[in-house]
């Protein structure tokens, strides 16, 4: 179902049941407020959007797939409807968070049928395509790729850790700007005008107007709800005439405190920082006060579990090594339990790294290995190290004077481990990357490491 034309089609009578948010969705590009860097004259967008396929042979070579990248509200589904709508192609969507694999099956093969049957082409629309699995973007690639259907893919998250590779280099991606503020007080002020919106039945001040924007978090969305609750509210005030909508109705319809964060935005990314500062910092008030304002902004509890995992490694490491085992296990029960419980999962999750003795010398020690790998310090490896077990590998010497460590005291084995170019690198001394602390647990392994060490010594040959 064409979910964006039947609702253009609608009656006023029809019209008034559905939300603002959905009725004022634009219908041409004229009404679709920023992203100008994108729709101008000329760009891919603009291009897409206004095309005619009854009067162009160019559609195919102009609608290459398309991932959308950018915060909630500023007109993703949108764009993607009119690209549909104006080059004359059939529009399908579905959602990450509710479509399974099969569903995604379905789509393409009726959009297959309308290919051949009808010649139609079709817009798979996918939102927060960064939810699927691997294993669900792999099953899009062959669509993708032999033109099956023209791919638009929109995400809050950075597509290049949320989106396969393959299906990356099969698309043009493009990234969209949070909206301004002059462009939801022209998008609230036409909502209040406009016949699929409020006709002109409410009387709201430019100051409130602003108020409402400064609320909306840069989301259009969410500007319009706000501005729907808030109309509705004086309606209820003052039935019997044109009503008003005041600060104070705004204020009070707003279903929970402005937290100044939006979960896709900015501030989402400035309360993940402060979180993950706090607990590096081991402020544990701090990092249970940023914990409690992503649950009550409604943050997806396995995105907070995430932060949690990766600040157990990259802060705490081995000066605690159960801080990896908590995070683990919190990760596990948040996915079992949900919310509203797994909040107390995560905040005992969050006690534990706050509390923890701190280290960063694995992520030194791993950072200064890559680094040494990329300016191509790796040379071959020693030839008592290499897998021995093919015919012909001792002709090659590969595992030759090999020492099992299980054979020696201590169950070291005195050997040469790293390539020539890393066993002499410093002052004729092997490379060290990991040089523990004297924090927690860390402090046994430095003494532990520098008997290891004087066990490895050995003549560079």
């Amino acid at each position: 179902m064409d979910l964006f034309e039947s609702n253009f089609r609608k009656t006023d009578q029809e019209l008034k049941h559905l939300p603002l948010a959905v009725r004022m969705r634009p219908q041409t590009l004229d009404e679709v407020v920023g992203q100008q860097h994108l729709l101008a004259p000329g760009g891919i967008l603009h291009i897409m959007a206004t095309e005619d396929r009854t009067n162009s042979t160019r559609a195919t070579a102009l609608a290459p797939s398309i991932i959308l990248h950018g915060p909630p509200g500023v007109g993703k589904t949108t764009l993607a409807y009119l690209i549909a709508k104006n080059s004359r192609r059939r529009f399908r969507e579905v959602s990450a968070v509710s479509a399974g694999i099969r569903e995604v099956r379905e789509e393409i093969a009726s959009a297959k049928r309308a290919l051949v049957e009808k010649n139609v082409e079709t817009i798979f629309f996918i939102d927060e395509i960064h939810r699927f699995s691997k294993t669900q973007q792999d099953a899009l690639l062959p669509s993708v790729e032999n033109r099956t259907v023209v791919l638009i893919g929109a995400t809050t998250e950075n597509p290049y850790f949320s989106v396969i590779s393959p299906l990356l280099s099969r698309s043009i991606m493009l990234t969209l700007q949070k909206l301004e503020n002059d462009d939801l007080l022209e998008l609230v002020s036409r909502a209040v005008k406009d016949r699929r919106g409020l006709k002109s039945g409410v009387v709201i001040s430019d100051a409130v107007k602003k108020q409402l924007v400064q609320m909306s978090g840069s989301d259009a969305r969410h500007a319009l709800t706000l501005l729907e609750v808030a109309a509705t509210s004086a309606f209820a005030i003052s039935p019997a005439k044109k009503p008003t909508i005041t600060a104070k109705i705004l204020e009070e319809s707003a279903s929970v405190a402005l937290l100044n964060y939006d979960k896709n935005g900015d501030n989402h990314y400035d309360t993940a920082s402060a979180f993950i500062k706090s607990m590096r910092g081991s402020d544990v008030d701090a990092a249970l006060h940023y914990l409690a304002r992503m649950i009550v902004a409604g943050e997806d509890p396995r995105f907070i579990a995430r932060r949690i995992m990766i600040a157990a490694s990259e802060e705490i490491a081995m000066a605690d090594p159960s801080a990896l085992w908590t995070a683990v296990a919190a990760a596990s029960a948040v996915e079992h339990v949900g919310m509203p419980e797994a909040r107390l999962i995560l905040a005992e999750a969050v006690v534990h790294m706050s509390l923890s003795p701190k280290s960063n010398a694995v992520t030194l020690a791993i950072d200064e290995a890559i680094a040494d790998v990329k300016a191509g310090l790796a040379g071959p490896i020693p030839e008592a190290l290499r897998d021995a077990h093919y015919s012909g590998a001792q002709k090659l010497g590969a595992g030759v004077n090999y020492i099992y460590a299980h054979d020696e005291p201590h169950h070291i084995a005195r050997q040469q481990y790293l390539p020539d170019e890393l066993q002499t690198a410093e002052n004729g001394e092997p490379r060290r990357y990991y040089n523990p602390t004297n924090n927690g647990r860390e402090d046994a392994y430095t003494s532990q490491l520098k008997k290891i060490r004087e066990l490895l010594k050995t003549t560079h040959n």
